[in-house]
């Protein structure tokens, strides 16, 4: 099997669907993927919490634990780690590489705004040097916060955090084509957009994307599957297709043995 840093150099970009739970970590497993993120959103409004402020943080390790016994890599998405302290960010990144976590995403803004490049510079140079495997995809917030939201300013930050020794770059909130190429040919790290509207994956192959990842529009799509899915019943329509019940209790139960093993 490739490792988590080979799948992001492969002929076309690495797709990752991100997890909530073990139930939907499972069937994206079924699917064939060979690599699983965490979304922080998805298991942030499971609890009935807002995304951000630290509220991921125990749940993350939890399903974490979890995911490493599936046979793919899992990375975990650890907002901006938690912390403000770089020494206790490394330190938790490190309890989750000694489960077997395969990389972090790492934010560089908090409470809705962009940090000091600095600020999360320490972070991923402290990450690296306690845990050098783990892959770290610098999160460049400039488009998602609207702050900043240039190429140049992005690519800024990109190369400060290349230099701190992040491993990918993440860019969310990214639209235009032009923006897209831009940002791809101007760092040597492999750039992580989010699923785009319009642009399919081999189209954002060819603009120089080497990841894509679907953060939280699954767990999105599934809460207005299961609205949809009652209001059809209400309104005297046929019932949605759906896994059978007991296709998924066969892999939570297959799930249960590997894990006892």
């Amino acid at each position: 099997m490739a490792t988590f840093h080979e799948l992001h150099h492969g002929d076309s970009p690495l797709l990752l669907p991100n997890a909530w739970d073990v139930g939907s970590a499972l069937a994206f497993a079924d699917a064939g993927f060979p690599a699983i993120g965490t979304t922080s959103f998805g298991i942030a409004a499971s609890a009935g919490i807002p995304d951000g402020q630290g509220s991921s943080k125990g749940a993350t390790l939890a399903l974490a634990a979890q995911l490493v016994r599936l046979p793919l890599h899992v990375t975990t998405d650890i907002e901006d780690g938690y912390s403000e302290d770089p020494t206790e960010v490394a330190e938790f990144v490190a309890e989750l590489a000694a489960l077997g976590v395969a990389g972090v995403n790492l934010e560089d803004s908090r409470d809705g705004h962009l940090v000091d490049p600095e600020t999360a510079g320490a972070k991923i140079a402290a990450i690296k040097q306690r845990s050098p495997g783990v892959f770290i995809n610098a999160r460049v917030d400039n488009f998602w916060l609207s702050e900043q939201a240039t190429v140049d300013a992005v690519l800024e930050r990109a190369r400060a955090y290349a230099d701190a020794g992040a491993d990918g770059i993440f860019v969310p909130g990214l639209g235009a084509d032009d923006d897209i190429r831009g940002i791809t040919a101007g760092t040597r790290l492999p750039v992580n957009v989010l699923a785009h509207p319009t642009l399919g994956v081999a189209e954002l192959g060819e603009l120089g994307v080497r990841r894509v990842s679907s953060g939280s529009l699954p767990y999105r799509a599934a809460v207005d599957a299961a609205v949809n899915a009652v209001n059809a019943l209400r309104d005297g329509k046929q019932a949605p297709a759906a896994t059978p019940y007991w296709e998924m209790q066969s892999r939570l139960e297959a799930f249960q043995l590997d894990s006892a093993g």
